[in-house]
């Protein structure tokens, strides 16, 4: 089992689960995180720190289309450990629906 980001990361990024992961398995794309589905060892500490609640268990229902994400981003983006400060404007975007069709952007982030 792995853990995945979903929809509700776009555009919020606040990366608090970066600072609990002890694999160190979020790489980070320009306005949201993905989990390596292959480092990801199932701990569960990321879960309960995202305050926009955008992580879940593989094995909750409707997420094939956000594990895909996670796998095939997390080899393209760069690998982020240290936690940064959101977005000055994140909250305006917490639990917004169909950020993916309007947000999502393919292009990499910072990383470390």
């Amino acid at each position: 089992m792995t853990y995945v980001v979903t929809e509700n990361c776009i555009k919020c990024k606040t990366m608090d689960c970066v600072e609990v992961c002890p694999v160190d398995c979020f790489y980070e794309g320009e306005n949201m995180l993905v989990i390596h589905p292959d480092e990801c060892i199932d701990c569960s500490v990321c879960e309960p720190e995202c305050p926009v609640d955008a992580i879940f268990p593989d094995t909750a229902p409707g997420l094939e289309r956000w594990l895909k994400l996670n796998g095939e981003f997390a080899v393209a983006w760069p690998n982020v450990t240290t936690r940064r400060e959101p977005a000055a404007d994140f909250k305006q975007f917490i639990g917004v629906p169909g950020k993916f069709e309007k947000y999502f952007s393919p292009n990499p982030g910072q990383g470390d």
